[in-house]
């Protein structure tokens, strides 16, 4: 007999009937859908290895990492040309109208081009030591865990994801940090999470490090500007005509750049949910997994509080407003904990049959969940006890509220 519960959907668990009622999804773009297929590829390869005992080793440089670290520095060596090409037009061609012209736009295209390091965001709570020393010694005792050190700026954002990257010419490191996947989160859970993310400085992703995410960077921003232009008359077909070839050109090399890359970025992905496991344990690494296939529900749940608390107006309004961001995260903790099991694993069935990923980079994810399992367990190396918890909960207290002021008003999401 199949459980009846109106919140979630009807299936059966022997057969997986109307496990999937919806599988129909938005069709990706080309070099997403490319990513996607190469991501699925070199992680069941990967996947594979691991099951035969192999194991994957530490990550290594080897012919198709150091061919995409040369493709890259080709990538910015051409924008450097277009740079050194501008400014010779406009010197030399100076007595001329056409060469100066064109000697700028080719410098404002190398501008736009030019590899830079990465900024903090404005639109969003940075946190640094002086404001969370009880995070930061969680996020440093997790880093000395998995072989590296911690971070030195935290931004905490309102998406239910987490990353990490180096910003500024000194290279310093920062978490970005979701705040709604953070608070779904169990305490192992959470290290498990900053386990995974610490894990990508430890073993070195070649897709993270600055020559290569830039030259990534780059070749988008010339695929996206020489995108085919809608044909509404014999200007756009001309247009279009002239950029045929250089638009195949970067797509031939964006697409190997990707094919070069991602082999060594799922190895790093692997590598990341053992540091989790590692400092975590198994069972909160995998429990991490899955809550990450909870996405559409916690971002409904968001979006239900925002918009029932936008629909009434004066000064009831106000308060139901006011009253929507003191519940907000306790609210979806509460609505994230109360989904069954059966829904959980219903999904996880799911996104083994659409091969579920969190993004178009990562490895499947129940090829990523197969793998933490078929390690054994592993107990946790990282304590996060209920007064480390209730001190580091503090310290969010304030990015807490004004996020949860950004949810509600301004359905930041």
């Amino acid at each position: 007999m199949i459980p009846i519960d109106e919140r979630y959907v009807d299936w059966c668990d022997s057969c997986d009937w109307n496990v999937d009622p919806d599988p129909a999804e938005p069709r990706p773009g080309r070099v997403a859908a490319v990513r996607r297929t190469l991501a699925r590829r070199y992680g069941e390869q990967l996947a594979d290895e691991m099951g035969r005992g192999g194991g994957l080793g530490r990550p290594r440089r080897d012919a198709a990492t150091v061919a995409a670290f040369a493709l890259a520095l080709l990538v910015h060596g051409v924008t450097v040309a277009v740079a050194v090409a501008g400014v010779l037009l406009i010197v030399l061609g100076w007595s001329t109208v056409v060469q100066p012209v064109i000697g700028v736009v080719a410098l404002a295209v190398s501008v736009v081009l030019w590899p830079r390091p990465a900024r903090l965001p404005r639109n969003a709570p940075v946190l640094y030591r002086a404001d969370a020393p009880e995070l930061f010694a969680l996020i440093d005792e997790v880093g000395a865990g998995v072989g590296t050190a911690g971070v030195d700026a935290v931004v905490v954002d309102a998406r239910f994801n987490a990353a990490v990257t180096a910003y500024g010419y000194r290279g310093r490191r920062v978490l970005f940090l979701g705040l709604p996947l953070w608070r779904v989160l169990s305490p192992r859970e959470r290290v498990a999470l900053l386990g995974h993310e610490l894990g990508h400085f430890a073993h070195g992703d070649i897709r993270y490090g600055f020559i290569t995410g830039q030259a990534l960077h780059t070749l988008s921003t010339w695929h996206y500007t020489l995108a085919r232009t809608p044909v509404r008359g014999l200007m756009e077909l001309f247009v279009n005509a002239v950029t045929f070839l250089p638009r195949q050109a970067v797509l031939g090399l964006l697409l190997l750049l990707d094919h070069l890359s991602l082999r060594a970025s799922q190895r790093a992905e692997y590598l990341a949910d053992a540091d989790a496991a590692r400092v975590g344990s198994t069972e909160a690494a995998v429990g991490l997994l899955d809550r990450l296939l909870l996405f559409r529900t916690v971002d409904s749940e968001l979006r239900r509080v925002s918009a029932a608390a936008s629909m009434r107006g004066g000064r009831s309004g106000h308060e139901a407003r006011e009253q929507a961001e003191r519940l907000l995260w306790e609210g979806l903790t509460a609505h994230v904990g109360a989904v069954p099991e059966r829904e959980v694993e219903r999904l996880r069935r799911v996104g083994t049959r659409r091969g579920h990923s969190v993004d178009s980079t990562h490895p499947p994810t129940h090829l990523r969940r197969q793998c933490l399992l078929a390690g054994g367990p592993q107990p946790a190396t990282v304590a996060y006890g209920d007064a480390r918890l209730a001190a580091t909960a503090t310290e969010l207290a304030a990015t807490e509220a004004l996020l949860a002021r950004q949810v509600v008003r301004d359905r930041v999401i």
